[in-house]
């Protein structure tokens, strides 16, 4: 009997690594195939600047009379007069070495490159958070349906393929929220060494990751608390040190005055002087927003089955919280508190703090991740109640599969929409998304409008093009073939150039007749996010 039931764990052991396998190399399998579908955000071109700025920088203290040979040396800024220069440069740095080895100065090479690279790093985020859920939920399966959520939820997934900063950020940080349960789980110095790496990692990111800090002293705090060890005082004491020794290292800002360069980092970031407005409520704000500003697009672009699973989940974890009275022992105590402080705590935090904000809440994305492991410990519970004898399990029954239905038409909206899940809004009709809030602020869909009027511009004449603002149309005709770049005639003045293209950003109103015809549009779920009109076309006209 022992050698039977031995036999049937180890069968059991192998069909889940199967199946842990397949699911991850089906998320695999997709980047793959559609990475090169998405447009180059309005950031990206800056954000490869700033690696180029920086790679110049480390390349003049390592290999002087190497980098000095590049013909590209000249035109690149210093990092003493670069204006960005305290920007976090842990993933652009290996972008830029990335882009010289293997792109060559081919511009679309780079940015497929480098949306690869993004998409990658979100796939290690999703093994991290596989590894979190087990440890927390002591599940497979609930640990992969954890992964499916973040997966099935559409602004995420689009953003998986350019958003260099904040999608890569929240990578890190769920990575050092994993290493740091395993080093909960074990406190050993090889454990201590690596989560210091990717605590380091994390900072040298963004500057928020300094969370990661305090998470990590408060629970190894709690643990010395529970049962005292010099062991974790001398492990908490190497832990600081590594950390602050990976910052500077990854960092070349803080090569020459870390303490110094840090701190200006950190004062200048929390309050970024950001210049623009966006739109809110159908008023154009500045960065500076009302309290409610995050908690809105939390709501307006989560699905509503994730968000109020998380509501649950959070009940559910402070009830079990304070049932164990504050047990110091209780491991899933520890786990409760820390999974609901990296949700809550951020949020509140820069609310208190009136942080700078801009373009949804992309600056809070890390805090995502927790959202989904509440969300599953909500999941649980219905679950839970929908199989005990009670009237309320017939609730919790309906609650469930209105929330599996709306998660299915989620993942149908998500191909519908496709490339354009960045404008996902999850119950918002298309005309009060067009009145009242930004779409499409990344400037992806510039992408495909360039793609139509090269595709109805057979002659190889050129195409005099203009927009509200350059900088999109420049950054997405670098994903274009040269010889198709070189076609178009980009005008920084908005008035000139046949077609007008814009993606209504700052400009939720229709443009006038005057403007010329319009002869294209984009919609995503019937959100009109990029037009382009033609001022030589006359109302009778066809499109080109």
């Amino acid at each position: 009997m022992p050698s039977l039931t031995i036999t049937r764990w180890a069968a059991a052991t192998r069909w889940k690594n199967i199946v842990v396998l397949l699911f991850f190399s089906a998320i695999l399998v997709l980047g793959l195939c559609i990475y090169r579908d998405y447009g180059v955000s309005w950031d990206e071109p800056v954000d490869r600047a700033n690696g180029a700025v920086n790679l110049k920088y480390v390349a003049e203290r390592l290999t002087p009379q190497l980098i000095r040979q590049n013909a590209a040396y000249a035109a690149i800024p210093s990092l003493a007069d670069y204006p960005d220069n305290d920007h976090g440069v842990a993933f652009e740095l290996p972008m830029a070495v990335l882009g010289v080895l293997f792109a060559h100065g081919d511009s679309a090479a780079y940015y497929h490159l480098r949306h690869l690279l993004i998409f990658g790093f979100f796939w290690a985020s999703c093994w991290s958070l596989y590894g979190l859920a087990r440890q927390y939920f002591g599940s497979w399966l609930w640990a992969l349906l954890a992964v499916g959520i973040l997966v099935l939820s559409p602004r995420f997934f689009a953003e998986a393929f350019f958003n260099g900063k904040d999608i890569v950020f929240m990578a890190c940080f769920t990575v050092a929220m994993h290493t740091l349960v395993r080093l909960l789980v074990r406190p050993t110095l090889g454990r201590v060494v690596l989560h210091a790496l990717a605590t380091a990692l994390a900072i040298d990111m963004r500057v928020p990751g300094l969370l990661l800090v305090w998470f990590t002293i408060g629970m190894l705090g709690w643990q010395w608390l529970a049962r005292p060890s010099r062991q974790l005082v001398w492990l908490s004491l190497l832990y600081v040190l590594f950390t602050a020794g990976g910052v500077v290292v990854g960092w070349p800002f803080l090569w020459e005055a870390p303490l110094t360069n840090f701190w200006w980092s950190y004062q200048h970031l929390s309050h970024y002087p950001w210049g623009g407005l966006s739109l809110y409520f159908g008023q154009l704000i500045t960065s500076h927003v009302p309290w409610h500003y995050l908690p809105v697009w939390i709501i307006i672009t989560t699905p509503l089955p994730y968000l109020l699973a998380a509501l649950v989940g959070i009940a559910i974890s402070i009830r079990r919280f304070l049932q164990q009275r504050l047990t110091l022992t209780n491991f899933a105590n520890q786990l409760n508190l820390l999974v609901v402080s990296w949700f809550v705590g951020p949020l509140l935090l820069v609310i208190i703090l009136h942080s700078t904000f801009y373009d949804g809440w992309r600056h809070l994305y890390f805090i995502y991740p927790a959202l989904v492991l509440l969300a599953v410990q909500g999941i649980r519970w219905l679950t839970y109640v929908a199989r005990r004898p009670q009237p309320a399990r017939y609730l919790a029954l309906g609650v469930l599969l209105l929330s599996l239905a709306e998660t299915v038409h989620t993942a149908i909206r998500m191909v519908q929409m496709h490339p354009f899940q960045q404008v996902y809004f999850s119950f918002l009709p298309p005309q009060t998304v067009e009145r009242f809030f930004e779409r499409d602020y990344w400037g992806l869909s510039y992408y495909q409008g360039l793609q139509w009027l090269i595709n109805n511009h057979l002659d190889n004449a050129p195409i005099s093009v203009s927009a509200p603002v350059f900088t999109p149309i420049v950054a997405n005709s670098l994903l274009l073939p040269a010889t198709e770049q070189a076609r178009f005639e980009i005008h920084r003045d908005p008035q000139k150039g046949r077609y007008f293209i814009t993606n209504y950003r700052w400009h939720p109103q229709t443009y006038a007749d005057s403007l010329g015809q319009e002869i294209y549009t984009i919609r995503a779920e019937g959100i009109k996010i990029l037009s382009i009109f033609d001022r030589e076309a006359t109302s009778n006209s066809k499109a080109p």
